[in-house]
């Protein structure tokens, strides 16, 4: 069934969807020495999504295990995995769970619970559906970029140092990027 808001996403399937891990990436950026960005990303993680004939009664849910940080320095990401920060010991994964999906100009805003170190805290990610269709091995494949910024703070992640000047080592807004591509699960 078409619905106004599919219309603008070619070949939309409802269906529950998991994520192909391999060809897809939850990454971040953070200011660094409030003078660049540093990038990296997390490399275990499962998402699943149930999308419905109508966009908006659809659900996903996410879990991301932080020991799999990776921002291209070993040091930092231990650093990163340790109590200062991530806590990965007594903290090791984060989830999101979605509570509604709103339309948008030709995209869709998935809000949702995001749960780090025990604290839940409401966001909302932009979804922009980049298509649907079939792969050469007969199954069903659809592309997917979804964009946010949190505060880590909000979370009890407060590791840093102050550097001359009045600013910060690591800055508290993270942007989140996450690119998906999931496969169809057939019944």
């Amino acid at each position: 069934m078409e619905t106004s808001d599919t219309a603008t996403v070619p070949g939309y399937t409802a269906g529950t969807w998991v994520a192909d891990t391999i060809h897809s990436e939850v990454g971040f950026s953070v200011r660094h020495m409030m003078v660049s960005n540093v990038r990296g990303r997390f490399t275990d993680f499962d998402a699943t999504i149930t999308l419905a004939p109508d966009p908006l009664d659809s659900t996903a849910t996410a879990a991301i295990r932080l020991e799999s940080i990776e921002t291209g320095n070993p040091k930092r990401d231990d650093d990163l995995r340790s109590g200062g920060f991530l806590d990965v010991k007594n903290h090791p994964e984060m989830t999101f769970s979605s509570t509604g999906v709103r339309a948008g100009d030709g995209v869709f805003f998935l809000d949702g619970d995001l749960t780090i170190h025990d604290v839940t805290k409401a966001v909302t990610l932009q979804v922009e559906a980049h298509g649907f269709g079939p792969d050469p091995y007969g199954f069903t494949r659809a592309g997917f970029t979804a964009t946010t910024q949190i505060n880590r703070s909000d979370f009890g992640i407060t590791g840093n140092m102050l550097i001359e000047g009045g600013g910060v080592v690591i800055a508290d807004t993270v942007k989140i990027q996450i690119e998906l591509e999931a496969v169809l699960q057939k019944d």
